[in-house]
C-alpha cells in the first residue's frame, strides 16, 4: 500500500515536471518569435543622461526619441539575405579629408564596389590630414551595422585574406581614379584591372563618382549608405543623443556652422576682421604646408566674390537681420573659433544663448573624443541634422552633407547664405549707405529661395565642381516614394 502510493506521488510530480518545462519551452518560443517579427520588446525606462530613472526624465527622452526606438536598438535586427555573386576582387579604399568629405566617399565606393561586383575590404580613414586623427574606421561608425545593413548588396569584410595580405605587402596596384567619374569609367578601365591584380587600391576616395548621369538604382545606393548604413557608434550615438535632448528641452533650435577656425582661414587667405599679427600668423601657417598649393592670396578679393567665410561678427548682423529674436537659442558646430571669445562678443551679445558642446557636456564626457576631431565632428553632425534650422557660414562638406540630410528629412530649413550679396550687403550697411530696415528687407530678399525649399539638382556638363554636389540634393532619394525604395532596388 505504501509502496503504492508513493509511485503515484512520483507519477504526479514526474507529470507537473513536464508540464512546466513544456510550457516554459512553449512561452520561450513564443517570446523569441515576438520579439523577431516586432511584436514584443522590452520596456525600457531611461533618463536623458543614459541611466535609469522615471518621471520626468523617462518622459523627456520618450518623447524625444520614442521608447520603441531605444528599445528596437536592444534586440538584434533581423538580417537582411546576403547577396550571393562572384567577386571580382578585392577594394582597398584609403579616405581623405575630415568627417564629411570621408562620409561621403565612403558611399561612392560602397556604389563602385557593388556595380563592379568586388569585395570591399572596410575603408581606412584619413591619419595624415592637417587634423592628424589617428582614429579608425570602427571608432567612428558602428562597423558590424556597416557590413550586415548592406549585406544583400555586396560583401565588405574587416580585413583582407591572409594570403593576399602577403602578396599586397610586396606589390599593391594603388590608384587615384579619375575625378567625376560616370559607371562606365569604372566597368571599362577599373574593372579589367581589378581582375587582373585581383586587390586592388583606390588612395584617394573624393568626389571619385559623378553627380549626375549615374543609373537610379546606384544613385540609390549612395543614399542608402549615407542614411542607413553609416550609423555612427554607439558610444557617439548616447552622447550625440543627450546633446539633442538637452537643446529640444528649450524648444527649436538652430545650428550655426560657423566656419572660423585657424585651418580654415589660413588655407582660404581669408583674414578679413584679423589684425595684422593674426594675418601674419596665418600666412606663415599656409606656407608651412606643402599640400596647400595657393600661397599668395588676395583676401579682399576674395571676399568681395563671396569666397570666405562669414565673421562672427558679420553673421550677428545677418541673423537679425533675417528675424531670428534674440532669445533664439544657437548651438555652434564647429571647431575652436579663432581669437577665442574676443571675436564670439559680439555674436554672444546679439544671441546670449549660444552654446556649443563643450557648454552642454561636461569634460569628463568629451574627454575620450579629445584629439580626435573626426569623432568630435560627428557630434556636431548628430545635433545638426536634428536641428530646426541649420545656417553654414560657408560651403564645405559638412554644409552640403547635412543641407542634404536635411532635404531627406522631410526638408527642414537649411539657411545657403549667399555670402557675395552679403558682403555687398554689409559693406553698404557698414559704410551708412543703407538704413537698418533697407538692409534687413534686401538680406531677407536675397534669400527668400534659398531656405533648402525643393528643387532640381543642377546639372553642367563638363563643368561638375560648379554643378550641384550629388549629397546636397539627392534628389532621386528625396520624397515618400523614393524613401520606401531605397532598399528595393538593387
Amino acid at each position: 500500500m505504501v509502496v503504492a502510493l508513493a509511485a503515484a506521488r512520483r507519477r504526479r510530480v514526474w507529470r507537473w515536471a513536464m508540464r512546466a518545462v513544456a510550457s516554459a519551452v512553449m512561452w520561450t518560443a513564443v517570446l523569441q518569435l515576438a520579439s523577431i517579427t516586432g511584436l514584443w520588446r522590452p520596456r525600457v525606462f531611461t533618463d536623458c543622461w543614459g541611466g535609469s530613472g522615471s518621471g520626468g526624465a523617462s518622459a523627456g527622452l520618450a518623447a524625444l526619441a520614442g521608447e520603441d526606438r531605444v528599445a528596437a536598438r536592444l534586440s538584434p535586427p533581423a538580417l537582411v539575405p546576403r547577396r550571393v555573386y562572384r567577386s571580382n576582387g578585392y577594394l582597398l579604399v584609403t579616405c581623405n579629408g575630415g568627417l564629411n568629405q570621408m562620409r561621403a566617399g565612403i558611399c561612392d565606393m560602397v556604389t563602385i564596389a557593388r556595380h563592379l561586383n568586388l569585395t570591399l575590404v572596410l575603408p581606412e580613414l584619413d591619419k595624415r590630414s592637417f587634423w592628424a586623427d589617428p582614429s579608425d574606421f570602427g571608432d567612428i561608425f558602428d562597423v558590424n551595422h556597416f557590413i550586415n545593413s548592406l549585406r544583400d548588396e555586396l560583401k565588405i569584410v574587416k580585413a583582407l585574406p591572409l594570403k593576399l595580405q602577403l602578396k599586397t605587402r610586396r606589390r599593391l596596384y594603388s590608384m587615384p581614379p579619375i575625378s567625376w567619374s560616370n559607371d562606365t569609367y569604372y566597368l571599362k578601365r577599373v574593372l579589367p584591372l581589378a581582375r587582373k591584380h585581383k586587390v586592388i587600391h583606390f588612395n584617394k576616395t573624393d568626389a571619385r563618382l559623378a553627380n549626375n548621369g549615374i543609373p537610379i538604382h546606384l544613385q540609390m545606393l549612395r543614399c542608402r549608405v549615407n542614411f542607413e548604413a553609416l550609423r555612427f557608434t554607439p558610444q557617439i550615438e548616447a552622447l550625440g543623443r543627450k546633446l539633442i535632448s538637452t537643446l529640444q528641452r528649450s524648444g527649436e533650435f538652430v545650428v550655426l556652422h560657423l566656419r572660423y577656425e585657424m585651418d580654415m582661414l589660413s588655407f582660404s587667405g581669408c583674414t578679413h576682421g584679423c589684425s595684422d599679427k593674426e594675418t601674419e600668423e596665418l600666412t606663415r601657417m599656409r606656407y608651412a604646408y606643402p599640400w596647400w598649393k595657393e600661397k599668395e592670396i588676395d583676401s579682399e578679393s576674395k571676399r568681395l566674390q563671396g569666397l570666405c567665410p562669414l565673421t562672427p561678427e558679420e553673421i550677428a548682423l545677418v541673423l537679425k537681420a533675417l528675424g531670428f529674436s534674440k532669445d533664439t537659442l544657437i548651438y555652434i558646430a564647429s571647431g575652436e573659433i579663432y581669437g577665442g571669445e574676443r571675436r564670439l562678443a559680439a555674436l554672444k551679445a546679439a544671441y546670449p544663448n549660444l552654446v556649443r558642446k563643450e557648454k552642454l557636456l561636461s569634460s569628463d564626457e568629451l574627454w575620450p573624443f579629445q584629439n580626435h576631431s573626426t569623432q568630435m565632428a560627428a557630434l556636431d553632425y548628430m545635433v545638426s541634422i536634428a536641428s530646426n534650422v541649420f545656417i553654414p557660414s560657408y560651403d564645405g562638406n559638412m554644409a552640403r552633407v547635412v543641407e542634404g540630410h536635411h532635404r531627406y528629412s522631410g526638408f527642414r530649413k537649411t539657411i545657403l547664405l549667399d555670402r557675395t550679396k552679403l558682403v555687398e550687403l554689409l559693406d553698404h550697411f557698414q559704410g551708412g549707405s543703407l538704413s537698418w530696415d533697407e538692409f534687413s528687407a534686401a538680406v531677407k530678399e536675397a534669400h527668400q529661395y534659398r531656405m533648402g525649399q525643393p528643387t532640381d539638382r543642377r546639372a553642367i556638363p563638363g563643368r561638375p565642381k560648379e554643378e550641384d554636389y550629388f549629397y546636397a540634393n539627392p534628389q532621386e532619394c528625396v520624397g515618400s516614394s523614393s524613401m520606401g525604395r531605397l532598399r528595393d532596388v538593387s
